[in-house]
Formats: C-alpha cells, structure tokens, sequence
C-alpha cells in the first residue's frame, strides 16, 4: 500500500493513516477508495494523484 500525492494541492494520502475527515478508515488502500473519493484539502478527483515513493 502505497502513499500518493495530489498534483494540486500537494496533500499525499497514506493508506495507515486513511481519511477519517471523509469516513475512510486507517488501512484503506488508495486503489480501494471510492470512486468518487475527492482530495481532502483541494477537491480534485482521484485521477490526479500520483504516486509516490
């Protein structure tokens, strides 16, 4: 499970750590959030994060 970052705002979403803000728990990987999963901070949609190593 790798961590992946937002090309807007720069927020990196990390799988042990998840997105409780928007109900997705510790552990989530980033392929199985929700298709409609949104950046956290900015709003930009899944498919503009990449990611990283």
């Amino acid at each position: 499970m790798g961590k992946y970052k937002c090309a807007f705002c720069g927020y990196v979403y990390d799988p042990e750590v998840g997105d409780e803000k928007n109900g997705i728990p510790p552990g989530t990987a980033f392929e199985d959030l929700p298709n409609d999963w949104k950046c956290p901070n900015c709003g930009a949609e899944k498919e503009y994060f990449e990611p990283i190593d």
